[in-house]
């Protein structure tokens, strides 16, 4: 995931000083979204603190330091180590000299999730059929907040220099679960997203011009289904379907992710989409979606 641009003021709080200059597509640091709530007086800041720290080991991989944790979040070094103590005595995290690192038991908070989510749950058995089908990898995401979030994953072991994980997350707008996702949004929305979030050109062949990308999301919507060739990285070639809850609105998406040099694009469509749009009318069906397509209300695309 690309480094998140901060404009913070060194100000009461304790957050570090900033750093890099003002961004219009900023996106909030936890500190700031933190700060945010503040006034609530049931919100419990330290909670969310703690939260925050251990979130920001997703993205980093690797063991952290005080420093880097505090980088990364936005909260001030000494709540860190505060946070990051409070994990080391409860066995959610291991320190050896100066870094941190995760314990097995930080995985019963996801798998507490995982335990109780029946899309995650119904889905895995037929992402797992996709994958001894098609000899790919196949996942399954959903929206969270300006990403997508992989909650269930069928994989096939290939090298890529893109590890994705059930709880890995990646953009909306340049990856082919992203734009189907999108797609349910009205026009304003998909706006709203478009105008807020950093569009980076990640290859050569990403799309980041906003009026190219509301016709790619307005194609989405009306064939069912999202190609993405190299724009999230070169050589890697997904499709994408929705998949549909109760209201018939989506509430998630399944793809395949394969290599460009080993499945062209017209083999995506003939292929592999048939494929995917089984396991997705039967995942939603069995969430008890009615039988139909994107659904929202037609003042909703104006």
């Amino acid at each position: 995931m690309p480094t998140r641009s901060r404009s913070l003021s060194a100000a009461s709080s304790g957050r570090p000083a900033p750093t890099t200059t003002a961004n219009p597509a900023h996106k909030a640091t936890s500190s700031e979204e933190i700060d945010a709530l503040g006034g609530d007086p049931d919100f419990m800041t330290s909670l969310a603190r703690g939260l925050a720290v251990l979130s920001c080991f997703a993205e980093h991989r690797k063991p952290m330091t005080i420093s880097q944790a505090a980088q990364r979040t936005g909260i001030t070094r000494a709540s860190v180590r505060r946070c990051l103590h409070t994990l080391v005595k409860l066995g959610y995290a291991a320190r050896t000299e100066q870094s941190f690192s995760l314990r097995p038991k930080a995985l019963a908070l996801g798998y507490a999730f995982l335990s109780s989510s029946s899309l995650s749950v119904l889905a895995q058995p037929l992402l797992d059929q996709v994958r001894d089908t098609l000899r790919e990898s196949c996942s399954l995401g959903v929206m969270e907040g300006d990403e997508v979030c992989y909650i269930a994953r069928s994989e096939i072991a290939r090298i890529m220099s893109v590890a994705l994980r059930v709880g890995s997350r990646v953009p909306l707008y340049c990856t082919s679960m992203g734009r189907v996702l999108l797609a349910q949004l009205s026009i304003e929305e998909q706006k709203a997203y478009l105008a807020r979030v950093p569009l980076l050109q990640r290859t050569s062949r990403t799309q980041v011009a906003v009026p190219e990308l509301l016709k790619t999301l307005a194609k989405v919507r009306d064939q069912g289904y999202a190609i993405i060739d190299q724009e999230l990285e070169i050589g890697l070639r997904s499709i994408a379907v929705p998949v549909f809850g109760l209201d018939g609105r989506v509430v998630a998406s399944a793809n395949i992710g394969t290599h460009s040099a080993r499945v062209p694009l017209a083999e995506l469509q003939s292929r592999h989409l048939p494929e995917l749009q089984r396991i997705a009318r039967e995942l939603s069906s069995q969430v008890g979606a009615p039988p139909r397509g994107f659904t929202t209300a037609a003042s909703d695309r104006t």
